[in-house]
């Protein structure tokens, strides 16, 4: 299993991955989920990929391959995050394709965040049949792989003004609340921050299975979720308040 989310704020983007491949109790390996391609001062893109890892890896192949051999249609050539997810989209179908059989599943979901000069940032989300969605001021993230453990945080988080250290915290918040209740999704995780306007990316930030960080970050939400909880309303007078309200609707 797999987790990727990436958080687009005014103040630039933030990608999260974890970096565990599992394939049965006996099948762990691990892969980097987040791939970094761009010409400093032109254009960046950063991508997260999630599901099959044949097709995954065979895509990013072929998109290195295609910048290598400097065809003319490559990743570095598009004049837009959008133009970069179509050509992806028909990338990840193509191998889809070529693997196809029957009963079988390997399908594949693409993250693309990035910036080309000239204009805004943008962060899409390609389904495994081509087509892509992308963020808005509503749902300042997106998500591919298991994506329902980290989602409460963001939803209730995330907002276009936040700053990127905060917006970095919540998505690793995210990952973390994944890795408790999955264990399909683990370490190492790597983190990138991307500036708006800088069209520079800096190496990912890596943290390991060991890492202090970790373990203090679990540490000490762990703590702060159990003194809110500590905190709620007693069940009693949620009780007197129902009696109440049925009391006025003569419900007994």
């Amino acid at each position: 299993m797999t987790y990727c989310v990436a958080v687009a704020v005014d103040a630039g983007m933030v990608f999260c991955s974890d970096s565990l491949t599992n394939a049965g109790i006996d099948q762990v390996s691990t892969y980097s989920k987040m791939f970094c391609f761009g010409i400093d001062g032109e254009k960046q893109f950063v991508i997260l990929t999630a599901g099959n890892l044949a097709t995954s890896q065979s895509t990013l192949a072929k998109i290195k391959s295609d910048i290598r051999q400097n065809a003319p249609e490559h990743l570095l050539r598009m004049d837009s995050v959008a133009d970069a997810a179509d050509y992806i989209g028909d990338l990840s179908r193509e191998q889809q394709e070529k693997r196809a059989v029957e009963g079988k599943n390997f399908e594949a979901s693409f993250i693309i965040g990035g910036q080309v000069k000239g204009s805004r940032p943008e962060t899409l989300m390609i389904y495994p049949e081509g087509n892509h969605i992308t963020t808005s001021k509503d749902t300042s993230y997106l998500q591919i792989g298991e994506s329902k453990y980290g989602k409460p945080i963001l939803d209730r988080v995330l907002a276009p003004e936040l700053n990127l250290e905060t917006s970095a915290m919540a998505a690793l918040v995210s990952m973390d609340s994944t890795m408790r209740s999955n264990l399909g999704v683990g370490p190492p995780i790597e983190l990138l921050i991307y500036r708006t306007d800088s069209l520079q990316l800096d190496k990912p930030h890596r943290f390991e299975e060991d890492s202090d960080f970790l373990r203090d970050l679990k540490r000490n939400w762990d703590a702060r979720l159990k003194d809110a909880f500590r905190q709620m309303p007693p069940l009693a007078w949620a009780t007197n308040w129902d009696r109440s309200d049925r009391e006025q609707n003569g419900v007994y």
